[in-house]
């Protein structure tokens, strides 16, 4: 399995802005897609975002932070970035960053991506979005 450690969380302003990074050990090429989800107080976990790490670089994104949340890879690095601009009050939840693998090939939906069963998950990281 994979082993994923999430840093970046914080305390910002509304229509700030948060880099949260997420690197992985292990054998990642076996790996289909890697990704964020979140959770927030009283609230069931949701996708937010996902990347093809191992070969293309696709991208998918939850409606409601396209345009503001850019996924990114550092493959030297092992490392899958989300971008957050423009936050918004309910940004606020706990960031994970997950691994999947015999998902299939890409393109890969956000919807499949989203229900899929992510077998490795890091601790997770605090993002704080308030005045």
């Amino acid at each position: 399995q994979v082993q994923l450690v999430e840093s970046g969380g914080g305390l910002v302003q509304p229509g700030g802005s948060l880099r949260l990074s997420c690197v992985a050990s292990g054998f990642i090429l076996d790996y289909q897609a890697i990704g964020w989800f979140r959770q927030a107080p009283g609230k069931e976990r949701e996708g937010v975002s996902f990347i093809d790490f191992a070969r293309s670089g696709s991208t998918v994104y939850a409606d409601s932070v396209k345009g503001r949340f850019t996924i990114s890879r550092d493959n030297a690095k092992n490392t899958v970035y989300l971008q957050m601009n423009s936050l918004k009050r309910e940004d606020t939840a706990v960031y994970y960053c997950a691994a999947a693998r015999g998902l299939g090939s890409w393109p890969l939906t956000f919807e499949l991506l989203s229900r899929a069963d992510f077998g490795s998950w890091g601790q997770g990281t605090q993002v704080t979005v308030s005045s």
